[in-house]
């Protein structure tokens, strides 16, 4: 059997040579990476990649204006970094997640991309170093310990700003529409998985818009916190190495790239040591996946049956559930984002002991971190995008719910401020023993009249904020 052998060319770094795919990009700080951490098939995505790009173009050019960088070259970088933030070079992004917990050497895989694309437009060749050199130009001023923070961080914006708020805005745009829709279906309401007062199928999806408007209100939180980056600290939070003016200038530059609004931390010390930024970021992530599960258990739940659960609403049925039960259908774009929730809930675990990890100066596993924290709104805004299409906006009420109301115990409730606690009681469970109404027994045990009860036990009318059963002025 005749093995393959890629082509290849050398390429040399400050341990020495090392061969790497004579196609590639990258260099050799890059290959030793990959041959040093082979551990996943996890590799940071586009949302990173561009992050990270941004930030190179923008100090290059902020260099270049500051008269530390030659122009010919700087502009050469831009162009090579703006090829990166494009896409263009994703493939060349090569290195395992689980690597140098500085991510020390992502930013190397991003400065030798971008210094030997740099090279190439310049007229050169691939690993023509004396031309672009990925240490002393395309990362003049900088340091894998603040770069690469100020990449999640600002991947981590851009990612809730286009993908997760936008796919928020969506359910609960469908959310307050069903409300519309469902507004005179009246039905009982459940606490503690038993009867209670009646509701409206309605008021139960504005409380679902509540919960989706509230978790954007929380995301603008978290972005507050991540727009402060650690940009400019260099190596431990001193700044050693970079003009005074660059990380201000770079902060400036990639915000009129991203409209993100980030800007220099005022201590370095606690923005480089930490990633309390990310940390509160994923909790709030954490958050909205917990309360957008409730949304889709309940989904679940009333669209359970057909015919033995509890079957107030119908769902969009969009595959056979089962392999051995014909014509059963499955509440599957629920459950599939109640697992996208999970996996959220589990990534903040991962993300918060991430962030316990700030020895002296700086994060050693920031790498884990920003994996974790893009997967999760990724995830999220995915599968909220996909409940909202493919279920929420196709979601139909029964006749079930309002016919069930009537027969409830907990519609007894109202006579409680008339006839007393004890006597409605009373009421309730002789209604239960006996199979019969709370308006049935209600009229043999109280001196109400039809026109009382009726007044009394309107299930509209319980549905409204102050009510009570008790006469005017009572």
């Amino acid at each position: 059997m005749v093995t393959e052998t890629r082509p290849t060319r050398i390429e040399r770094d400050s341990m020495g040579e090392l061969a790497v795919p004579a196609d590639a990009y990258y260099g050799a700080s890059t290959q030793r990476a990959v041959l040093n951490f082979p551990i996943s098939n996890a590799r940071f995505g586009r949302r990173f990649i561009r992050a990270i790009g941004t930030i190179k173009r923008a100090a290059a050019e902020c260099n270049r204006d500051l008269g530390l960088l030659d122009p010919r070259i700087a502009d050469a970088i831009a162009a090579a970094a703006q090829e990166v933030i494009e896409g263009k070079l994703d493939d060349q992004f090569v290195v395992d997640v689980y690597q140098t917990g500085s991510g020390t050497s992502t930013n190397m895989n991003a400065n030798e991309v971008i210094a030997n694309r740099a090279a190439e437009l310049l007229g050169g060749k691939k690993g023509d170093r004396g031309l672009v050199h990925p240490n002393d130009h395309v990362n003049m001023g900088q340091s894998s310990n603040d770069v690469f923070p100020t990449a999640m961080q600002l991947a981590a914006l851009d990612a809730i700003e286009h993908d997760l708020i936008p796919a928020l805005q969506g359910l609960q745009a469908v959310c307050e529409q069903k409300s519309r829709e469902f507004w005179d279906v009246i039905k009982t309401g459940r606490t503690h998985l038993q009867d209670a007062t009646p509701i409206r199928l309605g008021q139960e999806f504005l409380g679902y818009a509540g919960q989706a408007e509230r978790a954007i209100r929380r995301l603008r939180f978290a972005q507050d916190e991540l727009r402060e980056v650690p940009l400019g600290g260099t190596a431990v939070g001193t700044g050693v190495n970079m003009h005074p003016e660059l990380a201000r200038r770079v902060c400036e530059r990639v915000n009129q790239l991203t409209g993100l609004g980030i800007y220099e931390t005022t201590n370095h010390f606690q923005a480089q040591s930490t990633i309390d930024a990310v940390v509160v970021a994923s909790s709030v992530l954490s958050a909205v996946a917990a309360s957008m599960m409730k949304i889709a258990n309940d989904i679940r739940w009333l669209g359970s049956g057909p015919r033995a659960g509890i079957g107030e609403i119908e769902l969009p049925e969009v595959q056979p559930g089962s392999s051995i039960m014909p014509g059963k259908v499955n509440p599957v774009i629920a459950e599939a984002l109640t697992m996208v929730c999970s996996q959220v809930i589990g990534n903040n675990v991962t993300v918060t002991l991430a962030g316990q990890s700030g020895n002296f100066e700086l994060n050693v596993q920031q790498t884990v971190a920003a994996h974790n924290i893009l997967e999760s709104i990724s995830l999220l805004a995915n599968g909220l995008s996909n409940f909202t299409e493919q279920c929420l906006k196709g979601v139909k009420a029964t006749d079930k719910g309002p016919r069930l109301v009537e027969t409830g115990l907990a519609i007894g409730t109202a006579l409680a401020p008339v006839i007393g606690y004890d006597a409605a009681a009373a009421i309730a469970k002789e209604a239960a023993k006996t199979g019969r109404t709370i308006r049935e027994v209600a009229r043999e045990r109280t001196q109400l009249g039809e026109a009382e009860l009726d007044e009394l036990l309107n299930p509209a009318r319980m549905t409204e904020p102050g009510f009570s059963g008790a006469p005017a002025g009572g």
